[in-house]
């Protein structure tokens, strides 16, 4: 089941897409969809809550305009830093590395957390926008995003998965040089319009997070490619790391990490110019397109 949220006829909907992909079918999930999208069927359903029923006829998925499936976070998005141990050498030869670990130490010891506000979330084909008065390093990172659909805390690694809903994809956009000067990762990770994130929701059988493939291309040119077995701290580590000290909630969003491929990894680094286009595909998902302005 793949669940998208998206607009039609001047409102923000959610609802189901079929099974080719090609019509999605709205859900009836009240007002709270028109304000939350898809975050209110994960919030309903940890609640106990039967699937809705459908609120109207299938609409072509081309007639309508999709939204990021989780428009509006309910808090900061949780993000995870140097995952994947090939992205952790370039990074740490880039000249902009400044995470915490331990002198010549690439891979962390343990899992590297940060995160975004959820204003920067943006929809599948919104600009990305490089605020020049700002920054102009300006980099992308191809993320597979776990949403969780049962809350908890001091969640235990084996039943770490029973707690996932399903995955999106998220772009990690970032500015280098916030990220270098400030010594931490907030601002050069949040600005306006740095959180691409979408097509949809993918439901938990929908794919293994734990054996897919991942890949990016700017333009035409492919620059990463990896698949999720690369993961340095899989996702039942990064659950457990979380929830030992702060609770998860349904529709909490955890992005895994990045693989090797960025801007910064060039030399020289090869960061995103107005005009660019993103494309990140995840098998079992889909493809997230975004344009650079």
């Amino acid at each position: 089941m793949k669940i998208a949220t998206y607009w039609w006829a001047g409102r923000r909907h959610v609802g189901q897409l079929s099974a080719d992909g090609r019509n999605v079918v709205p859900l009836a999930l009240g007002e709270s969809a028109h304000a939350v999208g898809a975050l209110a069927l994960v919030e309903a359903m940890a609640s106990g809550a039967p699937f809705p029923r459908p609120a109207g006829a299938a609409l072509p998925l081309s007639a309508v305009r999709l939204d990021a499936p989780i428009p509006v976070p309910r808090r900061n998005i949780f993000c995870v830093g140097i995952n994947y141990r090939a992205h952790a050498r370039e990074f740490a030869s880039s000249g902009y590395d400044n995470a915490p670990r331990a002198p010549q130490q690439e891979v962390p010891e343990h899992p590297v957390f940060f995160s975004k506000v959820p204003e920067c979330v943006i929809a599948p084909e919104a600009p990305i926008r490089i605020p020049e008065r700002v920054s102009t390093s300006i980099d992308y990172e191809a993320e597979l995003a776990v949403i969780i659909g049962r809350g908890g805390s001091a969640i235990a690694p084996s039943r770490a998965m029973e707690h996932v809903w399903g995955y999106t994809i998220f772009n990690d956009v970032t500015a280098r040089d916030l990220q270098h000067r400030h010594r931490q990762w907030l601002i050069g990770k949040s600005l306006d319009t740095f959180g691409p994130m979408g097509p949809w929701l993918a439901c938990a059988n929908e794919l293994d997070g734990a054996r897919t493939r991942l890949r990016c291309w700017v333009n035409d040119e492919l620059r990463q490619d990896a698949r999720t077995e690369d993961l340095v701290f899989n996702i039942p580590t990064l659950i457990a790391t979380v929830s030992a000290g702060i609770t998860l909630y349904p529709g909490d969003i955890i992005a895994t990490g990045t693989p090797s491929g960025v801007g910064i990894g060039f030399d020289p680094p090869r960061f995103l110019r107005r005009g660019d286009r993103v494309r990140i595909e995840i098998d079992g998902i889909g493809t997230l397109v975004n344009p650079v302005q």
